[in-house]
């Protein structure tokens, strides 16, 4: 069913007719899923960019913390022989620690690279999070810290009085989120203390390549750096 050649994969490099769908009645999207290795267009665009543009997959020695690791990239990321990669998470059987992110148990300045994705929508005091992520990031290093984010708000929408998995469907996408990021998110990673830079992949891949790779069309990926 899924046999052709009009969408691929840059992580499994597997083609296919199309993706699977995915997402939540408020936030469903089609042809986003890859069969192969479930990756969605948020995984394939950091992949893209840790392969053509960091030197994540050839710099020796790198200290790695990844927050909540995604399945596509867990056992990838491990394998490689570069990387000391250490994985939290509060709950995930797959994490090497678990911990609360509000006070990660870990010394301050320790990592190179820090992933933390789609975490930061879920959690109670977001920029006390970030923070924490600040302080274990090396000076001179870098992460990738993706939200959903809905580029119709200016501002970040939270109301701690909508607690019911449908209202916070409704309202932020999804049953087990807090917030909807808008288009400050960039300002609450400058608030934590990191720098932030905007990768445009529109500027590094052709139309024809972001549809075939199915990207998002809004989406931004922020790289941090301290």
């Amino acid at each position: 069913m899924y046999k052709g050649n009009k969408v691929e994969c840059p992580v499994c490099e597997r083609s296919y007719s199309k993706f699977l769908s995915y997402g939540s009645d408020v936030a469903h999207r089609e042809n986003v899923l890859c069969p192969g290795d479930l990756t969605l267009e948020r995984h394939r665009l950091m992949w893209l960019y840790l392969k053509d543009h960091s030197s994540f997959f050839t710099q020796g020695d790198l200290d790695v913390l990844h927050i909540a690791p995604e399945q596509c990239f867990h056992k990838r990321f491990k394998s490689q022989k570069n990387l000391n990669y250490l994985t939290g998470d509060l709950v995930s059987p797959i994490a090497d620690m678990h911990f609360d992110l509000h006070e990660i148990p870990l010394d301050d300045n320790k990592f190179e690279v820090i992933f933390c994705n789609h975490v930061l929508e879920h959690v109670d005091d977001a920029l006390q999070c970030m923070k924490e992520l600040h302080r274990v990031m090396k000076p001179g290093g870098w992460g990738i810290m993706q939200v959903p984010q809905d580029f119709e708000r200016d501002i970040t929408y939270e109301d701690a009085s909508i607690t019911s998995p449908e209202e916070r469907e409704k309202h932020f996408w999804q049953k087990d989120h807090v917030r909807l990021f808008g288009k400050d998110y960039p300002d609450w990673l400058r608030k934590a203390g990191f720098k932030v830079e905007v990768f445009d992949k529109e500027k590094h891949y052709t139309a024809e390549q972001r549809a075939r790779f199915r990207l998002l069309k809004e989406e931004v990926l922020y790289i941090v750096s301290k």
